[in-house]
C-alpha cells in the first residue's frame, strides 16, 4: 500500500500545489510517499529544494491509475477532478484527501521559520510562472528599482538579461527557500509564498495578478497588505509606501497533520495484518 501525492503544476500554472503537497509529504516521510507532478521539472524542484525523496511525472490526474494499485492512498491538489472522477478515486483508493478541503494554510515549518537578521531588505517575486509574459512586458516598460528580483521557476530562458536592467539584483529560482527566509519585505503575487514569508516572521505584501484568483477571505483575515494590479512602477511605489508603516499581520495556524497521519497509519497497519494473515 503506497501513499501518493498529486500536484497540478506547469508553465502556465506554477508550483503552489507542489509546495503544499511537499509540506505534507515531509510530515508523512515515515510512509515513504511519492509526489506526482504534471511535469518533470516540478518534481525535481521539490526534491532539490523542498525535501521530497521520490517523485514521478504524471501529465494529468486521470493517468494516476497507470502507476497506482488498488487500495493505495492519494492526496491531491488540483482542479482537474469532477464528481465522477472523485467517485472513481474513492472506489479505487483506501483513502483519498482533497488538499483544497484540508486547510487554506499548509506550510513546511522545517523550511520556513524565523531567520535572525535577514540579509535582503526588499524582494519581488511574481510567481513561478509567467507564460503570457505579463510580468516581463511590465518590466520592459518600467524604471530600474532598488529591489531584488527572485526568478520564477518557469521563467523563459534569457529573460534574466532583461531583468538585470530593471532590478538591483536577480536571484536564481534555485535559491527560492533561502530568499524567502531572508527577505525582510516581500512583494509577491503568490499567496502561498506570502504565507511562507509570514511563517519566517517577515513582511509580505501581496500584489494581485490579473490571471490568478485569490482566497480573499484568508487575505482579509490575516490582514495581508494588498496592491491591486497596476504597472510595475506604480506597484513598487505603493509597496515602498506600505512598508514604511507595515501593518500587524495575524500569523495563521498551520494545518495539523495528526488526524490524517493517524488515519493513514491505521489503514496501512490494517492492510499489513490482512496481507500477512493470508
Amino acid at each position: 500500500m503506497q501513499v501518493y501525492f498529486y500536484a497540478k503544476t506547469g508553465h502556465a500554472i506554477g508550483l503552489e500545489a507542489a509546495k503544499r503537497c511537499a509540506a505534507i509529504a515531509n510530515e508523512l516521510k515515515e510512509f515513504d510517499p511519492i509526489l506526482c507532478t504534471s511535469d518533470f521539472r516540478a518534481g525535481a524542484f521539490a526534491k532539490d529544494l523542498l525535501g521530497i525523496r521520490r517523485y514521478v511525472n504524471i501529465d494529468v490526474v486521470r493517468n494516476l491509475h497507470n502507476i497506482m494499485q488498488k487500495r493505495d492512498i492519494l492526496l491531491y491538489d488540483t482542479d482537474e477532478t469532477n464528481e465522477l472522477m472523485k467517485e472513481g478515486m474513492s472506489e479505487f483508493c483506501s483513502l483519498v484527501y482533497n488538499m483544497e478541503e484540508l486547510n487554506d494554510v499548509i506550510i513546511d515549518e522545517q523550511l520556513y521559520s524565523k531567520i535572525e537578521n535577514p540579509n535582503i531588505e526588499k524582494t519581488i517575486f511574481f510567481g513561478d510562472d509567467d507564460y503570457n509574459e505579463l510580468f516581463l512586458d511590465g518590466v520592459k516598460n518600467s524604471s530600474k528599482h532598488d529591489i531584488t528580483l527572485l526568478m520564477g521557476h518557469y521563467f523563459f530562458l534569457g529573460n534574466e538579461k532583461i531583468f538585470t536592467e530593471h532590478f538591483s539584483d536577480v536571484i536564481d529560482e534555485e535559491e527560492y527557500v533561502e530568499t524567502i527566509q531572508n527577505s525582510k519585505y516581500l512583494l509577491t503575487a503568490s499567496l502561498q509564498t506570502a504565507l511562507e514569508s509570514i511563517f519566517c516572521e517577515n513582511n509580505p505584501v501581496l500584489f494581485k495578478r490579473e490571471d490568478k484568483t485569490y482566497n480573499e477571505e484568508l487575505i482579509q483575515k490575516l490582514n495581508i497588505p494588498v496592491i491591486e494590479s497596476k504597472s510595475i512602477d506604480d506597484t513598487i511605489l505603493e509597496f515602498e509606501n506600505i512598508i514604511k508603516s507595515y501593518p500587524t499581520i495575524q500569523k495563521p495556524k498551520n494545518f495539523d497533520i495528526s488526524m490524517v497521519k493517524n488515519e493513514i497509519s491505521e489503514k496501512i497497519e490494517n492492510y499489513k495484518k490482512l496481507t500477512q494473515g493470508n
